[in-house]
Parts: structure tokens; C-alpha cells; sequence
């Protein structure tokens, strides 16, 4: 067995996760060595393959500690909105507990932006095994959603659903990180956009587009 200092299994889990997220976000995966992990969290080099398997899947375990909550947040806020007004209310009010939800997650200041950038770097050099992300945070979160829209909106065909949640993820992306961007910028008269007002403007926005594809008007 490893031992690190007679710390716990799960102190010792912990402090690596924590450390290697933050390498991680700042030099990216290949940019990180189990060396560097182990180093920084004061742990011996072999805890890494003993705790999680190697680096890859320390990465993935990095991921599954947003993903997990980000998804179990998203749901239970469709839900509880899903479970008000007999069933059915208004769609600006499910996009609202969706975006603010995301949003949320994404640019939480305790965080320090970790998520969004772990999501930038991995957009540019996947890592993640393939379809954890899609298997473990979008298919159970699409599909919450999915049933929400139908029943507010049951006029949108079945192929439309997908593709309207899928353009309120990008504009919510899109804003997290243009958002991040541009306060780390240190480039004069640079757009500073209030974050609840932009949610607003992607919600009416997104409510329009929605009610355009379903044929309905407001």
C-alpha cells in the first residue's frame, strides 16, 4: 500500500484531485506530469497510479467532480420548476432555472473559472475518454429537459428539441467564456456586460427562437 505521510485514502485522493485540477487548467493535460501531480499535492509519485490508475483517468475523475454536480443541479432545477403551476410553466421560467443554473457552475468565482477553462482546454485537445461526457452530463440532462420542452411547447417536433437545447448550451458557453476572456484582458474599452443581463437577453432570445420553431406566437 502507498503511504503518503499516514494521511487518509481519501485526504490523500482529495489533495491530488484538487492539485491536478488546477495543473491542469493552467497547462492543460499534456502539460502536466504525474511527476508535477505528485509533487505539488506532497504526495509520492506512485499515489497517482495507486488512487486512480494513471493520469488519464485522474483527469477524468478531475471532470466527473463539475460533471457530476453540474448535472444533478440542472436536473433538480428542471424539476422543481416542471413541478409548479400544475406541470406547466411559462417557457421563459424553465429557461431561466436552465441558464441560471449553467451559468452559474460555469463562472462561480470560488471555482475561480476552473470548469470553463477545463472545458476551453479540452475543446482544443480532447482527453476525456470517449462519450463520458456525453454518457454522464448531456443524455441524462437532455433528456430532463427534452420532456420539459415537450410539454410546454408541444407543438416543437421531436427533431427540433435537441437542436434548440443544444443553441441555449452554445449561447451559455459562449457567454461564460467570452465573460472570463475579457476580464482577464488587459486591453482598454472592452465590452463589461452585467452576467444577469445577458442571461436575460439569451432567455428571451432563446423563448422567441423556441416559439418560432413551434409554430406558436406569444
Amino acid at each position: 500500500m502507498v503511504s503518503d505521510d499516514n494521511r487518509s485514502d481519501k485526504d490523500v485522493q482529495e489533495r491530488l484531485l484538487e492539485v491536478a485540477e488546477g495543473l491542469f487548467c493552467e497547462n492543460g493535460f499534456a502539460g502536466t506530469s504525474v511527476r508535477e501531480i505528485a509533487a505539488a499535492a506532497k504526495c509520492n509519485i506512485a499515489s497517482v497510479s495507486y488512487y486512480f490508475g494513471g493520469k488519464e483517468k485522474l483527469y477524468a475523475d478531475v471532470w466527473r467532480r463539475h460533471i457530476f454536480v453540474l448535472r444533478d443541479r440542472q436536473i433538480a432545477s428542471i424539476e422543481k420548476v416542471m413541478s409548479g403551476n400544475q406541470g406547466k410553466p411559462s417557457l421563459e421560467k424553465l429557461l431561466r432555472s436552465f441558464a441560471e443554473t449553467f451559468v452559474g457552475s460555469l463562472v462561480d468565482e470560488t471555482e475561480s473559472g476552473r470548469l470553463t477553462k477545463l472545458m476551453s482546454r479540452e475543446m482544443l485537445d480532447r482527453n476525456l475518454p470517449p462519450n463520458m461526457f456525453v454518457d454522464e452530463m448531456i443524455k441524462p440532462t437532455l433528456s430532463v429537459m427534452q420532456k420539459a420542452l415537450v410539454k410546454i411547447c408541444p407543438s416543437l417536433r421531436e427533431s427540433q428539441v435537441p437542436l434548440v437545447i443544444f443553441s441555449v448550451v452554445g449561447q451559455l458557453i459562449h457567454l461564460a467564456r467570452v465573460r472570463t476572456m475579457f476580464k482577464q484582458s488587459d486591453r482598454p474599452n472592452l465590452p463589461i456586460f452585467d452576467l444577469a443581463e445577458a442571461v436575460d437577453h439569451i432567455i428571451r432570445f432563446s423563448a422567441a427562437g423556441i416559439r418560432a420553431c413551434a409554430g406558436e406566437t406569444k
